[in-house]
């Protein structure tokens, strides 16, 4: 046996045959594949290295040697006179060698008819999918062959072996894949400067997925392999536009990139492989889609008018994600050039430009860089200055809604958006406040609307919105946009409301009732059975928060049968946990405000009725323990409410089973059976002295609200405990058996909880209503309760420092207590009256 080049064959006189044996694994028969090979001759052969030649010289003795083994051979001799012929042992007088120029021809085409044979061998193994041995083999030769003629690498390209090394590309061993990888690469490489044939077939005739899958190889080697065989073919451009159809491999290659620890010669090749696929717009696109902003930002800059028009397009249309670097980058990188853009380039230009910075615009992380770039200026500019016809665009919209995304990202400080002289805070304000109607462009409307929304926020421009819109009809506008077909522009408007409803507030909910189909509409998707929507929450929200002791709205809402709704609502939140959902709380808060500004109308008999028809002191009290402060404020306010009415509910009567009273008019105002009303037995209150119930009188000893009230003096929210304690003071009016009540209280360790909201908490008011209670918790109290007041050295101290620095209410209340104190033995303490 002996070899051509690596490639083992049998030197025999007669053709012979390479049997290709391929055995099943599913079928006892086996294939055999008979390629036959001409028989290697002697005279191939050079006598000194045993191996074929390649360049076969003959000498004066007429044996033919390899030209450089008889030269080596010569050299061995000092004197060229003692130069022999290694065959025949005749001494040589010339070094003159003659090329054998039949039996190098005699070999070449020799060498050609069988690598040919060797070729269909090894294609006919690779198409029986031949055990690892056999394939290993086949690879091996045609890697040779590669190796040894560029011919070759044209001839196997051109017989088909290509889509087989595809489909072994999946094979299960590894040394397998590698070494297909490895032919790949070869018949990859380019023939001449101008072939780009091996490329165009790996690409045209493979699925490239099954090669990027190897970059996910274990193995080192393959995936290394997989990287140089994917850097030539990117070379090609056919490869460059199927690459980017190719599901997941832009984003294997990313993810590579980044990959910890850092693979320096994948970290290399990974680049060089992502720079190719630059060439197609598309896969630079991918790659900003993939988190790999570079090439698209370095195009956007260093590009030709047309390259950057189409990447400012892209960044447009990509969501930038939840990466701040990337977000920032590309803020820093393109705002200054897409500004420059709005202003300087063609309407096509400006559109995509204000496509850009919206997007860019909508992540607030980026706000300050926008600031920075001088985009607010820019954007007033565009706004009020500029006056461009014919836009395919609306610019203004455009450049309101990116100045509102800047401001709603707290980014803004007043001193921003004084542009220049001719354009005064006033100016703008107004000018925004003026463009707030149905006759202007919704998109245009909706960014006016939240651009006044935040400029609420600064005390000095909502002074000025303030001031305008009582010059204004503004009201009547925001009212009349509930009405709008746009949801988006309703909830613009609903949330400016709101913002407007602590000045404005009665003014807003006398419009609301004498507009068309409102407030009805506001509640009219109600109820759902998925989570709360936005329109949903914000319209709640409208309607909890408006003046609760309006008249009018409140009959409006009694009229609409809104309650049950609402306590239905309130259960099914509750139960099903949507208060987690993202408008949740929200819409909770809402429904729960609406009810308690029921309770602010109590001295009209309906609302009385209504209250006690649904038993709301027992559901503010369950209430009060929700984990949210708003509820429990609002709950806290609700019983605040209802307790003031308790002293006039309660008289002295025969305790007998009560009757639900005014049916008539209940069955008129809400679609119930009066059979299904409950009503609860009453006793004889102790505080009130008289028949009490907590549905009946909203008696809140009989709620049992009174622990829970005392709880939420522990809250940290100020208003929550400010709330509670005003609920509570409901127990020590004037007409009740104070003496009773505050015994109660005490047992209930009120002093405590009051003696710890002085010591946690600096609101005035809330000190105030503190000092109120404990006054009278001192003239109605036990001597232990009032030892347990004066023992407190941090109260007394606050008291000695209300006394010579609170205002006048609460200097003299302080004095009143101190005076008490100072009667008792155990209060010792030095201060002047």
């Amino acid at each position: 046996m002996q070899t051509i080049g690596d490639i083992y064959v049998h030197n025999e006189k007669d053709l012979y045959s390479i049997n290709v044996i391929q055995g099943s694994m599913d079928h006892e028969s086996t294939e055999i594949i008979d390629v036959y090979m001409e028989p290697l001759y002697e005279t191939f052969f050079c006598p000194l290295t045993n191996k074929i030649m390649d360049d076969p010289v003959t000498i004066e003795t007429g044996i033919t040697y390899e030209r450089e083994a008889i030269i080596e051979w010569c050299k061995k001799f000092g004197d060229p006179a003692d130069i022999i012929c290694p065959k025949t042992g005749v001494k040589i007088t010339s070094q003159v060698f003659n090329r054998n120029i039949a039996l190098m021809e005699t070999i070449k085409k020799w060498e050609e008819r069988n690598e040919q044979a060797i070729i269909r061998a090894a294609k006919s193994t690779l198409s029986l999918a031949s055990n690892k041995t056999m394939i290993l083999e086949a690879l091996h030769n045609l890697q040779t062959l590669c190796r040894k003629k560029q011919y070759n690498v044209v001839e196997i390209r051109t017989i088909g072996v290509i889509p087989l090394l595809g489909r072994i590309l999946g094979h299960e061993d590894k040394d397998v894949v590698f070494e297909t990888l490895e032919l790949l690469k070869k018949l990859a490489e380019n023939v001449d400067d101008d072939d780009d044939d091996g490329k165009e077939m790996i690409v045209k005739t493979m699925d490239l997925s099954v090669i990027i899958q190897n970059l996910s190889s274990e193995v080192e080697c393959i995936r290394h392999a997989s990287l140089m065989l994917l850097v030539d073919l990117s070379k090609s451009g056919d490869f460059c536009d199927k690459f980017g159809l190719v599901a997941g491999g832009v984003l294997m290659l990313i993810t590579l990139k980044y990959r910890q620890p850092i693979d320096a010669f994948a970290l290399e090749k990974i680049d060089e492989i992502l720079k190719n696929l630059e060439r197609s717009s598309s896969n630079i696109k991918c790659m900003a889609e993939n988190g790999h902003w570079q090439p698209l930002l370095h195009h956007f800059l260093e590009g030709d008018e047309e390259t950057k028009m189409e990447m400012a397009s892209f960044i447009g249309e990509i969501f930038l994600g939840n990466d701040d670097d990337n977000n920032t980058s590309v803020a820093e990188t393109a705002s200054h050039a897409l500004i420059e853009m709005v202003f300087q380039g063609n309407s096509l230009a400006r559109n995509v430009a204000f496509k850009a910075l919206k997007q860019i615009s909508s992540h607030h992380e980026n706000g300050k860089i926008l600031v920075k770039s001088g985009a607010i200026t820019n954007m007033l500019h565009e706004i009020f200055k500029r006056t461009i016809y014919n836009e395919p665009t609306n610019s203004k919209a455009e450049a309101a809604g990116i100045l509102a995304n800047i401001l709603e990202s707290g980014a803004v400080y007043l001193t921003d958006l004084q542009v220049d002289h001719t354009m005064s805070l006033d100016y703008i304000i107004y000018n925004f406040l003026k463009g707030v109607s149905n006759s202007t462009p919704d998109e245009l409307s909706i960014n006016f609307v939240r651009i006044l929304l935040c400029l609420m926020k600064f005390p000095k421009t909502s002074d000025i919105i303030v001031s305008l819109v009582k010059e204004s009809d503004l009201c009547t506008n925001l009212i009349e946009l509930l009405n709008n077909p746009s949801a988006k522009l309703q909830i613009s408007s609903i949330l400016f409301s709101i913002s407007l409803s602590p000045f404005f507030g009665h003014t807003l909910a006398e419009r609301l009732c004498k507009t068309r189909g409102q407030p009805q509409n506001l509640l009219k998707d109600l109820p759902s059975t998925t989570p709360p929507t936005k329109k949903q929450a914000v319209s709640v929200k409208f309607l909890a928060t408006l003046p609760h002791e309006n008249l009018t709205l409140n009959l409006a809402l009694l009229n609409m049968d809104i309650v049950p709704l609402i306590l239905t609502e309130i259960d099914r939140v509750q139960k099903s946990g949507m208060r987690m959902s993202k408008y949740g709380s929200d819409y909770f808060e809402g429904l729960v405000g609406i009810l308690v500004r029921f309770t602010s109308t109590l001295y009209e008999q309906q609302f009385l009725v209504l209250a006690m028809s649904f038993s709301f002191t027992r559901m503010f009290t369950e209430l009060l323990m929700n984990t949210s402060d708003e509820v429990q404020r609002l709950s806290a306010i609700g019983l605040q409410n209802l307790s003031s009415n308790t002293v006039s509910l309660s008289k002295p009567t025969d305790i007998k089973e009560p009757k639900l009273r005014k049916f008539s008019f209940l069955q008129k105002c809400f679609s119930f059976n009066s059979r299904k009303l409950k009503t609860t037995p009453m006793y004889m209150c102790p505080i009130h002295k008289g028949a009490c119930s907590s549905q009946e009188t909203f008696c809140l000893l009989e709620a049992n609200a009174i622990q829970k009230l005392l709880t939420c003096f522990d809250h940290k929210n100020v208003d929550v405990v400010e709330a509670a304690l005003s609920a509570i003071c409901t127990l020590l009016d004037e007409r009740v058996d104070l003496e009773t009540s505050v015994s109660i209280l005490i047992h209930e360790k009120a002093i405590q909880h009051v003696l710890n909201v002085v010591k946690e908490h600096k609101d005035e008011s809330l000190r105030q209503k503190s000092f109120w209670v404990l006054e009278k918790m001192l003239m109605k109290g036990d001597e232990n309760s009032t030892s347990e007041i004066s023992q407190d050295r941090f109260f007394r101290a606050m008291l000695i420092t209300t006394l010579h620095h609170g205002h006048a209410d609460i200097k003299l209340m302080a004095e009143r207590i101190l005076r008490h104190l100072n009667t008792m033995p155990s209060f010792n303490t030095n201060f002047t009256m």
